[in-house]
Formats: C-alpha cells, structure tokens, sequence
C-alpha cells in the first residue's frame, strides 16, 4: 500500500482514509502556524539615570529606543516599584535641588547599538479553484458540463520551505494529498456539503484550517438533452469569480442558477437603465430651474404641493436621465464591494428618488437616505470599511483601538462626519447638489449594507435556538435573509429581532412572509418598504 500511496500522491490525486472501526471518520486538526523567529536590527539606544533631587542619588537606569524621557510603564520594567510610584508623584522642581522632593530624569549617553525582535513569518496557506468548468454566469454561479475537480493548492511563502501535504475532511470523510489536491467532486443537496481544509510545511508547523461549502446541483436551464451543472463555492480561500455578496457572511447559497433579478448585477449599465415618473425627483428638479413647468396649470404643482400630472409629464426627460446618471458607478460599486446592483438601485429609488441630500426636514441623508444609527451600525459591523474611514477623521493611533472602545464623543464625531459624508446638499453648487459627493456616498451605502449583513446574521442567531456551528443560512433562505437586512437598514435591529423571535415562536421556521405577519405596529412599515425595493 506504501508504494500506491506514494504514486498518488506524486500525481495529486486524492486519497481518501476510511474511517476504522469504531473511528469517526474525521481527520485531527492541524495546531496551525507556528512561526516565530528572532532578527537582529540596528537602533539608537538612549540612557537615562533617575537621581533623587535632595542627594543626586542614581537609583535606576533606563534604556530606551525612542527620542523623550522613558514611558512610565518603561520606567516600571527597569525600576523598582517604590520609585515607579514615587515617580508618578513627583512634581516639576521650582526651587533649590535639595528642597525638591521626589526623583528626575538625566539623559546620559546616546548610542548605536542591537537588539534582537521577535517577528511573526507568513503562514501557508491553501487556495481553492475549479478545473474541467470555464463558464461562469453574471451572478458568480459555475455552469460546467461536467462535474469538475475542486483543485486545493498549497502555498509556502517561506523560501527554501515547500508544502508537504494537504489534509482534510469532506463532507466529514478525511482526505490527504499532495499540495496539488484535486477532488472529484459529486452532486449534493441544496445546502452543499462541508469542507476542512489545511496543509502541513516542510518548516514543521501546518497553516490554519480552512472552512468552505461547497454545492454541486444539476442545471435545468438550456439543452435537456446535455446535462450541465452548477457549482458554487463559498470560502475565504475561493480564488473563482467572488460569491454571491454576503453569502459567505450567512454560510447561505443563493438560488441554484443565482440569485433573483433584484439581487443581480447586470454587467451592462443600460441593463440597469429605469424610467420611473418619480414625483419627489421631479418637485426637486422643477424648484432648481431644470425643468421648465410654467406651461402647465399651477406651475405644475397640486394643491396639495405634490407634482401634477402636467408636471410630471414636462420634467419626464429630465427624470430619466437624473436617475439612470448613477448606473455606471452603482455596476463599478458593485464589482468592488459584491453588495448587487440591482439592489443599490432599489433601494436608493425607495429611500430618496434619486435625490441625494437631506430629505425634507429629517436628518436623513444621501441617495440611501443614511441616518445617524445607520452610520453606527457601518462602522461597527464592517471594521474594514472602519479601518479606512476613521483616519480620515481621527488620528490612526486613535483609530486603532477599534470603533466599539472609542470614547462616546469619537463615536458620535465619526457617526456624524459619515453621515454628512454622504449629503450631496450644497447651496453653493449648480442645482444644489455636489454630485461629486454623490458618487461618493455610493461607495459608502454600499459598505453600510454589509454592515447590515452581519448584523442581521447575529440578530438571528441571538432570537433562535442554535448552536456555535450554526449560521444564518441554516434558518432563512438566502433571498429572505437579505429581506430581513433591509428590516435591519430600515427600522434597526430591535424591531429585526422581536419579528425573528415571535416569527420562530410561532412557526418554527424563518420565511419573508411568515415574518411579514408578525410585525409590530411600530416595526410594520418594514414590509411595504421590503416589498417595494424586492419586486
């Protein structure tokens, strides 16, 4: 068996270990990297005495690496602890040296000199990817006319390191293989089958364990006669054409073939292209001198300060081409972010028509009408999108200790710079809107509802019975579970996780419309919204 062994795996073929009686069939998992090593480096070494002031007596002394006198918690490390709480205490000297009480710094020497710092080496890793399967529909889902391999490539970024082998479990039957790794693959069921992963270096330690799903259905679409298949992977390490967004977020697979019209992401603009009479976009296109409705009865205004029907009608042209101005750069947010084209669109045509400021007297703002627990909920759920607005705003070193440990009064400087960020109101700009600033909130709703995604996944896991393995996915459909995200953007988490609760109390299972019943009198407006942008 060693030398069939040996041939296989010099191949990259997989090798499957069957489980011995009484033995799960499950492989142990891996410590992980351990890659930790010492490096000399050059740096200028500063020395200090503490004296005391009465007698000049040298009581410690304290290198440091850096220009200023010694931190206290360096003073701590080289002192006693005596005169680390006698240092706290003492006061700047006003008077003769021998009246003073307490110690002082002197700067004795500066230096060249080494030191050894431990740094941490990159990991290995192993990335997945299809072989046998080119196409590839506009929703990120496989179409293969076979079943194709799911290759798993090890990755040594160490030089004069290699990776040994790869190792895991699918579908909880263990696997080893070379660190070219190719496994058949088979039809599975709707929610696909799971998939550990890792791979062991030739520098004694193994990188992390990798997670992914992986679905394989037969596709129904096209010539009955030839069988095809979809393929969709969901993982950190997939190197394919990105997943459905926030699939990975709920462990949820969209709908076999891809998700519906509403969730998509056409790859032409004009795919994108509505012409909706909007009548808040045409009151505000009439106010700014746009369109002229001086031939219409009542300047093109109703009694009741809407849009007649004669406004509408003249400020029709301008209507359509102000709301399809922003297709391009909705398609190219999309691309950038996964969040679906089609759904930015909706939801900026339900929040705002398109009208990118401040809406009416509320303090809404933006085409997605982003609010100040909107911008709360961005920069906490999304600490990427975090990590790269906050140092426009505070210092870096502020910044990193994460948005959730900053003082109340950073919170609510970043919450409101996010939400100005995205009002386009300007008095100053042609039609009083700073359509640069348009764009650029676009980019922001984008990250705001990924944000939105994770915070809706912990709602629900917080509101039914589930365990530490389990996900969103296993309760609600991919579909419904961006419906109930647009709750969670609409009318906030609490009003998301009273309907969570009372819909699983009462039904025992997570669906749209068993939810839209349950709804608070309060919370209820969240189901014309969700239906409007979902149609």
């Amino acid at each position: 068996m060693n030398w069939i062994l040996a041939i296989l795996l010099a191949f990259g073929s997989l090798v499957l270990l069957p489980a011995t009686s009484g033995q799960a069939a499950t492989a142990k998992t891996p410590p992980g990297p351990d890659r930790i090593t010492q490096i000399t480096v050059n740096y200028t070494a500063y020395t200090w005495w503490m004296a005391t002031w009465n007698k000049n007596h040298i009581v410690c002394s304290v290198v440091v690496d850096h220009e200023g006198q010694p931190t206290l918690g360096e003073v701590y490390t080289n002192c006693s602890q005596g005169v680390y709480y006698n240092w706290t205490k003492t006061r700047p000297c006003s008077s003769a040296p021998q009246d003073c009480k307490g110690f002082y710094l002197y700067l004795v020497k500066t230096e060249q000199s080494q030191k050894q710092v431990t740094v941490k080496l990159p990991p290995p890793a192993v990335w997945l990817s299809l072989e046998g399967c080119e196409s590839v529909t506009k929703s990120g889902t496989n179409i293969c006319e076979t079943i194709p391999r799911l290759v798993l490539k090890g990755e040594e970024p160490l030089p004069n390191e290699h990776i040994v082998r790869v190792e895991g479990t699918m579908d909880g039957q263990p696997f080893a293989c070379s660190a070219d790794c190719k496994l058949k693959l088979a039809a599975t069921s709707d929610k696909g089958v799971n998939l550990q992963f890792w791979a062991w270096s030739s520098y004694g330690d193994s990188s992390e364990a990798f997670s992914a799903q992986v679905r394989v259905e037969t596709a129904t679409a096209g010539n009955p006669d030839q069988k095809s298949w979809y393929v969709d992977v969901l993982s950190t390490q997939w190197m394919g054409v990105h997943p459905a967004s926030c699939a990975s977020v709920w462990k949820s697979f969209p709908p076999v073939g891809g998700p519906p019209d509403w969730l998509s992401t056409p790859q032409d603009p004009a795919e994108l292209s509505s012409d909706i009479p909007y009548n808040y976009l045409s009151a505000n296109l009439i106010l700014q001198g746009v369109v002229d409705a001086s031939g219409c009865p009542d300047g093109g205004w109703s009694s009741d300060g809407t849009v007649n029907q004669c406004g509408l009608e003249a400020a029709r042209p301008q209507v359509n081409a102000w709301q399809n101005q922003f297709d391009s750069l909705i398609i190219n947010t999309s691309h950038n972010t996964g969040v679906p084209a089609q759904l930015l669109k909706n939801l900026f045509a339900r929040e705002s028509q398109f009208w990118p400021g401040v809406f009416k007297a509320s303090r809404d703002a933006g085409l997605g009408q982003l609010t100040d627990n909107g911008a709360d909920t961005a920069l906490l759920w999304n600490p990427t999108f975090y990590s790269q607005y906050c140092p426009l705003i505070l210092p870096s070193q502020t910044c990193s200790t994460g948005y959730v440990h900053l003082k109340a009064s950073n919170q609510a400087l970043l919450r409101g710079a996010l939400v100005g960020s995205v009002n386009a109101s300007c008095q100053d700009c042609p039609l009083g809107i700073d359509l640069s600033q348009a764009d650029f909130s676009v980019g922001v709703f984008a990250h705001t509802l990924l944000a939105e995604c994770q915070q809706t996944a912990q709602v629900i896991l917080n509101n039914v019975p589930s365990t530490s393995t389990q996900s969103a996915g296993d309760f609600a459909s991919y579909e419904d579970l961006w419906k109930f995200t647009l709750v969670n953007y609409n009318t906030g988490a609490g009003c998301l996780g009273l309907a969570v609760n009372q819909t699983w109390t009462a039904e025992h299972k997570l669906t749209w419309d068993a939810m839209a019943i349950h709804f608070t009198d309060v919370c209820a407006p969240a189901k014309n919204y969700v239906n409007d942008i979902s149609k």
